[in-house]
This record gives C-alpha cells, sequence and structure tokens, in this order.
C-alpha cells in the first residue's frame, strides 16, 4: 500500500512520511515530525517539533503529540518525543515534548495502550506493554516500568516511579514510588499487597510468586527499615531476577517508597 494523506490534512514539507502511513482529515504534522511505516493518524492529530512515530501505531482523533512542555523555565529549545512500534493512542491524549531538564527526550515504548484523555508530560519514561486507562495523568520526569497498569483518573507526582507488573488502582494520588509486582491504590496511596492475578496472567510461576510474596511481607508488612527489610531479603530469598528487580529498584528511590 501507498502513503495516504487526506486532502485537508496540513504536512509540512520537512516532515518524514514513511510507506504505508496513514493521514486522516484535518491533522496537522509540523516541521521535523516522523511517522514510520503502517502508522495510522485517523483525524484531528497535531504531532509538532521533533516528533517519532513508531511503526504501526494507531492514533485516535484530537490527540496531540510533541508540543512543549508545561514547564516555565521551558524556552523552546530542541527537545523532542519519541514513541515506538505498534501503541494504541486513544482521543484527547496528550504527550508533550521534553525540557532541558533531562535528556531532552519524552519516551513511549512498543506495545502499549493510552487510553482517552491520558497526559504524558515533559520528560517521561513509559515503558512497554504499559496500560493506561481514561484521564490517568503523568507529571513531568515520572517513569513507567514495562507491564504496568495505571488506572483512570489517576494523578502521579513529578519524579515517581511505578514499577514493573505493578497495578495502580482508579482515582488513585501517587505521591511516592509504586514497587514493581504490587498493587497501588487511595487518594494518598499505600500498598495492598502483591499483583498476584497480573503476574498469573503473565505466565510467573507459583515459586517466583511464592518468593516475591515472602519479599513482600519482609518489605512492608514486618516493622523493619527498609535498609533492615533488604537485607533480611537477600539473606533469607533466593536472589532471583524479580528479587533483585525489586530491592534494586527501592534502593534508588528518591521520593520515597510506597508503604
Amino acid at each position: 500500500m501507498t502513503t495516504e494523506i487526506h486532502a485537508t490534512a496540513i504536512v509540512d514539507k520537512e516532515a518524514l512520511i514513511d510507506e504505508n502511513v496513514s493521514i486522516g482529515p484535518f491533522c496537522i504534522i509540523g516541521r521535523g515530525a516522523q511517522i514510520k511505516k503502517g502508522s495510522r493518524l485517523l483525524s484531528h492529530v497535531v504531532v509538532e517539533g521533533k516528533t517519532e512515530i513508531g511503526d504501526e501505531c494507531t492514533v485516535y482523533p484530537f490527540t496531540s503529540i510533541g508540543l512543549p512542555p508545561q514547564d516555565l523555565k521551558y524556552r523552546n529549545e530542541e527537545t523532542g518525543v519519541r514513541i515506538g512500534a505498534r501503541n494504541v493512542i486513544r482521543e484527547y491524549t496528550t504527550v508533550h515534548r521534553a525540557s532541558i531538564g533531562g535528556d531532552r527526550i519524552t519516551e513511549v515504548g512498543e506495545d502499549s495502550f493510552l487510553m482517552a484523555y491520558v497526559h504524558i508530560a515533559h520528560d517521561c519514561k513509559i515503558g512497554s506493554h504499559v496500560i493506561m486507562a481514561n484521564a490517568a495523568t503523568l507529571a513531568g520526569h515520572v517513569t513507567v516500568e514495562d507491564h504496568a497498569f495505571v488506572g483512570g483518573l489517576v494523578a502521579v507526582h513529578q519524579f515517581t516511579r511505578i514499577g514493573a507488573y505493578s497495578m495502580v488502582g482508579g482515582f488513585s494520588g501517587i505521591g511516592q514510588d509504586i514497587p514493581p509486582y504490587t498493587i497501588a491504590a487511595g487518594a494518598r496511596a499505600k500498598l495492598f499487597g502483591l499483583n498476584t492475578v497480573g503476574l498469573k496472567r503473565h505466565g510467573f510461576s507459583d515459586t517466583t510468586i511464592a518468593e516475591l510474596k515472602k519479599a513482600y511481607k519482609i518489605l512492608f508488612r514486618e516493622k523493619h527499615t527498609l535498609k533492615e527489610a533488604i537485607k533480611k531479603v537477600q539473606a533469607e530469598l533466593p536472589y532471583t531476577d524479580e528479587i533483585k528487580h525489586l530491592i534494586e529498584f527501592i534502593e534508588k528511590n528518591k521520593r520515597g517508597i510506597c508503604r
């Protein structure tokens, strides 16, 4: 198939449009944007700045990608957005270009599903296979690791991290890091245990889940400091890839760990 650009779309002559791309009615593609092969912009999509949209993405109407960050320090420096392959981005989603306060790239991985009204602010790093439900909103410099699920109407504070395979319940406020493999919810979110159902759906073995449950109990239920709890986990449990990732995630926190 050849690239199709609707007659009402406006595409800058310096935008890079690959083969088999579909750009629908009233889309605006600015200078420096790159749309890779097989992607579809259905209608009324705005793409600005140094923005790359990967192969076979589908972007729904009234989405804006690559507009300037909502950062008062931003002075139109050259920064960008990089979106990987096979993402689905639903209506009214906003993905802002980075500021100069990081590596100058806002990034979304591959195979993620961003539902309507999702907001991804400047300098966020979203992994692959992430699901963000309607009106989930990330402030600047937020990290969401692979296979995380963020519920609807969730607000995530800047510089906060959401760990791999974790689940954040709807209508939650996230002010501290959510450890991998856990469930968190609440207006000021608290942990509610291991994301057992999610782990089983992703093929984690019963043995691995049992080990993570033991680690969770030591870290978040027994009355230790985090430093003491980490030492106990390392001493009493096999240091599997999952336990290692959980410990390293906790040790790297800057805003504190949700407990």
